[in-house]
C-alpha cells in the first residue's frame, strides 16, 4: 500500500505536460501507476521520499525503453516474437547492429528467443537467468513472462537497484551528495542517449515534487 505523500493527480497532471507532451493515454497511466506501486512495494518509498530521484530515473528509463508507451514491449516494438526476430535479422544483415557480434535473438535448440522484452529490454539467456533469481519467476522456462506488467516492473526496479544489467546501480549515481543524471545511463546502456534520458528523468523528478 502506498502512502498519501505523493499526490498522484498532481503527478499525472505534471507528466502529462512533460515529458508526455500534453496527452496521457489510459495505458500510459496504467504503466506509470504500476511502476509507482512497484517502487513502493520494493522500497517502502511512495515516490515523495528520499528515493524520488532514483524513482525519477527508473521512470525515465522505462519511458525511453518503451518508446513512451509505459507498457512492456518487445525489441523493435514488434507485436510478436516472430516479427521481432525478422526485424532484428534484417537489421543485423544490413549492418545496422554494429555492436552485436552474436544474434542473441535467434531461437535456441529449445525454440526460445532471448530477444529484448519488458519495460527495460532484457536480452540474452544469462540475463533472463539472473532476473529469474531476482523475481522468483522462472523466466528461463518461459521468457515471454517478461512481458507481464508485474514481472516487468520487478525486473526494471530490482535490476536497476542491484546493478543486474551492467554492474552499475542506482545508488552509484544518486544519494547524499550524489546526483548524476547523465552518468546514470550506464545502469542500462552505457552512454547511449544519456543526455536525452537525463532530461526525461529531471522532468519526472519535478513531477514527483523534487
Amino acid at each position: 500500500m502506498h502512502s498519501d505523500k505523493l499526490h498522484r493527480p498532481s503527478f499525472f497532471a505534471r507528466v502529462r505536460q512533460k515529458p508526455f507532451r500534453g496527452k496521457l493515454t489510459h495505458k500510459q497511466v496504467e504503466g506509470l501507476s504500476a511502476i509507482l506501486d512497484g517502487w513502493c512495494a520494493h522500497t517502502g518509498d511512495d515516490g515523495a521520499g528520499t528515493g524520488r530521484r532514483e524513482l525519477a530515473y527508473v521512470l525515465a528509463a522505462a519511458f525511453h525503453e518503451t518508446a513512451a508507451t509505459m507498457q512492456p514491449v518487445r525489441e523493435t516494438l514488434a507485436r510478436t516474437d516472430a516479427e521481432a526476430i525478422r526485424r532484428l535479422n534484417a537489421a543485423f544483415a544490413a549492418g545496422r547492429l554494429g555492436t552485436v557480434k552474436t544474434p542473441y535473438w535467434r531461437r535456441d535448440g529449445e525454440g526460445k528467443s532471448w530477444l529484448g522484452r519488458g519495460l527495460v529490454q532484457l536480452t540474452h539467456r544469462r540475463n533472463y537467468e539472473a532476473m529469474s533469481e531476482v523475481t522468483g519467476i522462472d523466466l528461463v522456462a518461459d521468457p515471454g513472462r517478461a512481458m507481464e506488467m508485474d514481472v516487468s516492473v520487478a525486473i526494471l526496479i530490482e535490476g536497476m537497484r542491484r546493478g543486474s544489467f551492467t554492474g552499475h546501480r542506482l545508488d552509484d549515481y544518486f544519494g547524499p551528495g550524489r546526483e548524476d543524471w547523465v552518468g546514470a545511463r550506464k545502469i542500462i546502456n552505457g552512454r547511449d542517449r544519456a543526455d536525452l534520458v537525463a532530461g526525461h528523468a529531471r522532468e519526472f523528478a519535478r513531477a514527483l515534487g523534487r
